[in-house]
């Protein structure tokens, strides 16, 4: 099993490439292609989401195991768990109400976990060993 697990600060928008890079590095030996750009993709926008949506970071993890990918974000904020159907996307330029609909959209599994303080929102993809 291969792992990674960083902790973001809340509000440091640096932290979005920072982990991208982190992930890629993670994934250095999986196959390159679509799944590693939608793994990157899907984690900023779930990283974006945290420190956009709290102001106490995050944590994320990324596990390779048994051919799957699975990348989970928590945050700790004691406020209700959102529920897991994602709001739809405004129809105008606006660059908010996207990242849960890609993680639905291009992620084989992903979900809303509640944690006695805060949730986890995490998605899995397949991967190949290269």
């Amino acid at each position: 099993m291969t792992g990674l697990r960083l902790r973001v600060a809340g509000a440091d928008m640096a932290a979005v490439p920072e982990a991208r890079h982190a992930l890629r590095e993670m994934l250095v030996h999986w196959r390159e292609g679509d799944s590693a750009a939608v793994a990157e993709l899907l984690m900023s926008e779930l990283v974006t989401n945290a420190l956009v949506h709290t102001e106490t970071g995050a944590v994320v993890t990324a596990t390779v195991a048994d051919s799957r990918l699975r990348v989970e974000v928590r945050d700790f904020v004691s406020a209700p768990v959102a529920p897991p159907e994602p709001p739809r996307p405004v129809p105008d330029d606006a660059t908010h109400g996207r990242g849960l609909a890609l993680v639905r959209s291009l992620a084989d599994d992903w979900g809303i976990r509640a944690r006695p303080l805060g949730k986890v929102v995490w998605f899995e993809l397949k991967c190949e060993a290269a």
